[in-house]
């Protein structure tokens, strides 16, 4: 029997506890019920790209399994919003999840399982013991190996019983549009519509109820091709590219085909699709193993094939990372044309930055974030975004962004020597509210949408408040235009026969678009400032010694080729917090010095290990086209110091038990 799941000491698996079950036709499932089965944990929350990420990943598993594996989803919120159970439901069938989902709104089962992070995998094999803890997404392929010896481990012994879960599908929901993401105003008044829920691209015509025609099958996939044929795959953003460019180009829009990790052109005399930019690999920040030169040590560390774009002398390839249709992207959320840059922005959700496509040359760059997830603003290179999901262009050229998993409304000024980072509302990665008035104290809840109104003011979809939010640059202040929405998910300013400006809402969870007047004065709401609760770890002042677990799965290696493949990358917040151990450096144990006079703050971690398959030669060694693989995994602690605190911290990248 393989070490991966031999154990000295069994720990049986917790029972799930939580509001009630999705998925499972009415019926509450316990352990009892699933003995026999290989279950499968997946703690998640709806806001959180990696774990949508992980959804797509299990998919496989999944199918290829499905007599032996039942996957069960603890729906562990993060926002007050994500606690709805209708909002959840509505994410159930968004997000097409085929198997049971646990509702746990008060963590209950999060914290038995002591999850500390979105995403979070736990293994119970079919006698109920825990074997498995992951945190992150990239883990299909470990999850392959030792699901095999599971298997056969069960089949010697007679545990493991074969046949159909517990998953019962919900009535899909029907309609002209399902979920959909993001519109924009075509030349002819009509509107073209991301219909993501249908996997295809709408144009309605100005009732907003007619379709005009539709562009894409309906079936999800991947396919260039004519309007009948082409496939998408849950896509999101649309942007309209200048008529002189599109004529050379072929094309007049660019989708952001979010799962495919793509983007499309879109002729839309025609209705033909072509791939323009992705080639279909999800990118991670670190594609294989490189030397770093912070510490003056060969070392894996990250691999940047580009680094932050240059405008200087007209020199934005600096931080190109090669052409389209080669390059890897990961969830592209929205896409908008800047006219200064001559280029497409994209919000790259998947890795919480911006990049830039040059449809002319076909290349790809990023434009700003360092890829690590939070609030900091800055120069482009060192700014932290978290999850982009929505972007708009000024007057001046500035890029607007709502940042959705720091409820923040950020701005990228870009100047003739480069951009910098601003944040014009928004406090941090789990804080959120919904308050307007001044903006150093105004909250937002996970924005998905943002748009420039015709007196510079900035349009807010704040989704998961149900509103419209406005934010005036002029007097830095927060109002709100609109509410009682479904998550609204975009908001495009229209003229229609010269009258005062309206607001096209795309109101995704009730699969329509709505027309909504611009009030003359706009309300002022204070239902308060939240931040996301969580349990705090007591830990002791002084000394905190850290270990993040991970053991690389049966049949593969250490990419010990550089150096040490590990790495921890560690901040807090307040910074004051962290008195020493801060910074980036090799290896997964580090010692940290918490500063006595901070009560409490959130460190935040981020680990990550490179191994590939292998060792297959005669020496040991990693053959040189061996297949390689990252793991990694941000946390964001929340943390309490007191005199009889722990004075260790434990986290799992890939813990086996």
């Amino acid at each position: 029997m393989s070490e991966t799941v031999r154990t000295q000491l069994r720990v049986r698996a917790s029972e799930l506890e939580g509001r009630g079950w999705l998925n499972t036709g009415g019926k509450s499932l316990d352990l009892e019920a699933l003995r026999g089965k290989i279950v499968l944990l997946d703690f998640w929350t709806f806001c959180c790209i990696n774990c949508l990420h992980v959804l797509d990943e299990l998919r496989p598993l999944e199918e290829k399994y499905s007599d032996v594996l039942v996957t069960v989803g603890v729906h562990s919120p993060k926002f007050e919003h994500e606690a709805d159970p209708e909002a959840l439901a509505a994410a159930v069938e968004r997000y097409e999840i085929h198997h049971p989902v646990l509702d746990d709104p008060e963590l209950a089962t999060w914290k038995a399982y002591t999850a500390r992070a979105w995403p979070t995998l736990v293994v119970v094999d079919p006698e109920g013991y825990i074997v498995a803890h992951l945190s992150g997404e990239g883990h299909a392929d470990g999850l392959a190996v030792l699901l095999e010896e599971l298997v056969a481990e069960h089949d010697a012994k007679g545990t493991l019983h074969r046949g159909n879960g517990p998953y019962v599908a919900p009535e899909p929901t029907s309609g002209t549009l399902r979920f959909p993401g993001k519109a924009t105003q075509l030349a002819n008044g009509n509107y073209l519509v991301v219909d993501s829920g249908h996997h295809r691209v709408v144009e309605l015509r100005p009732d907003l109820e007619t379709v005009e025609r539709v562009i894409g099958s309906g079936t999800k996939g991947y396919q260039d091709g004519d309007a009948e044929t082409a496939r998408f795959n849950e896509p999101q953003g649309v942007a309209l590219l200048p008529a002189e460019l599109a004529a050379r180009l072929g094309y007049d829009a660019v989708v952001a085909d979010t799962v495919n990790h793509r983007l499309r052109g879109v002729a839309l005399a025609s209705g033909e699709v072509r791939t323009v930019a992705g080639n279909g690999v999800q990118r991670l920040l670190d594609a294989g193993p490189a030397r770093v030169t912070d510490s003056g040590a060969g070392t894996w560390s990250e691999h940047h094939d580009g680094g932050p774009a240059d405008f200087a002398a007209d020199a934005l390839d600096v931080g190109v990372l090669g052409l389209g249709t080669r390059v890897s992207l990961s969830s592209p959320w929205d896409v908008v044309w800047s006219e200064k840059l001559q280029r497409v922005v994209i919000a790259m959700a998947g890795t919480h930055q911006i990049f830039a496509f040059d449809p002319v040359a076909g290349e790809v760059s990023i434009l700003a974030g360092s890829g690590l997830e939070g609030l900091l603003d800055g120069v482009a290179e060192e700014a932290w975004f978290a999850q982009s999901s929505g972007l708009a262009i000024d007057a001046d050229d500035n890029i607007w962004v709502a940042d959705s998993e720091t409820s923040s409304l950020r701005r990228l000024v870009v100047g003739d020597s480069g951009v910098t980072v601003e944040t014009a509302v928004g406090k941090g990665l789990f804080d959120f509210g919904f308050r307007d008035g001044d903006a150093s104290e105004a909250r937002l809840q996970h924005p998905l949408g943002v748009t420039v109104l015709p007196d510079g003011s900035v349009a807010v979809a704040d989704t998961y408040n149900g509103a419209v939010r406005r934010y005036d640059p002029a007097t830095k202040t927060v109002s709100t235009l609109a509410r009682g929405l479904a998550e609204p998910s975009d908001v495009v300013v229209v003229n229609h026969d010269n009258t005062d400006p309206l607001l096209v809402v795309v109101e995704s969870n009730k699969h329509q678009l709505v027309l909504v007047p611009i009030p003359k004065e706009a309300q002022q709401v204070d239902e308060g400032a939240s931040q996301t609760h969580r349990p705090k770890s007591p830990v002791t002042p002084g000394t905190l010694e850290l270990a993040v677990r991970f053991k690389a799965p049966t049949g593969q290696k250490l990419d010990d080729r550089w150096g040490d493949p590990t790495q921890l990358k560690i901040s807090s917040t307040p910074p004051e917090l962290l008195v020493s151990g801060g910074g980036t450096s090799v290896g997964l144990l580090r010692t940290l010095e918490l500063s006595p006079d901070v009560p409490e703050g959130i460190l935040h971690i981020t680990a990550r290990a490179a191994a590939c398959d292998g060792p297959e030669t005669e020496d040991g060694e990693i053959p040189d086209h061996a297949a390689c693989h990252l793991y990694q995994q941000d946390w964001g602690i929340p943390v309490v110091l007191q005199a009889d605190g722990d004075s260790e911290l434990v986290l799992d990248l890939r813990g086996m038990d």
